[in-house]
């Protein structure tokens, strides 16, 4: 149970530390980040050329994602799979942790969907407009 929940609360822990950016900063941010994570598995080269394909493939949906939140939820669903193949070939993020691609594509997709919902800060409370103040009706 650990092994699901631990990855997705890692995921919310970085939706709220993101959004103590303010914007435009928290989308160039975010970009930034889904590009590093196209290059997270470089060093393995587990899957050869793929993995340069991979990244550069990453780099131009980062580059799209400086303007657009969607590009940016789709970076990270784009690494969500390339997680699972890695996890499937046996190739882990990190060489000390089996099962660290298996958890990294869980926490992807946490980060992909608060992409798609527009990257809003979690700390802004949802605020109501106070309800317009009734006006004394003026007689003659």
């Amino acid at each position: 149970m650990t092994e699901v929940l631990l990855p997705i609360a890692i995921g919310l822990v970085y939706v709220l530390l993101s959004s103590l950016i303010p914007e435009p900063h928290r989308r160039k941010f975010n970009a930034l980040m889904a590009a590093g994570a196209g290059a997270a598995y470089q060093s393995g080269g587990e899957l050869g050329m793929w993995e340069l394909v991979f990244c550069a493939a990453m780099a131009l949906v980062a580059f799209r994602g400086l303007d657009s939140w969607t590009f940016i939820g789709i970076g990270w669903l784009l690494h969500t799979a390339w997680d699972v193949v890695h996890h499937i070939k046996g190739a882990p993020i990190l060489p000390f942790a089996a099962d660290s691609s298996l958890g990294c594509a869980l926490t992807d997709p946490v980060i992909a969907l608060w992409a798609f919902t527009g990257g809003r800060s979690r700390w802004a409370w949802p605020r109501r407009k106070a309800p317009a103040a009734a006006t004394p009706a003026v007689s003659d």
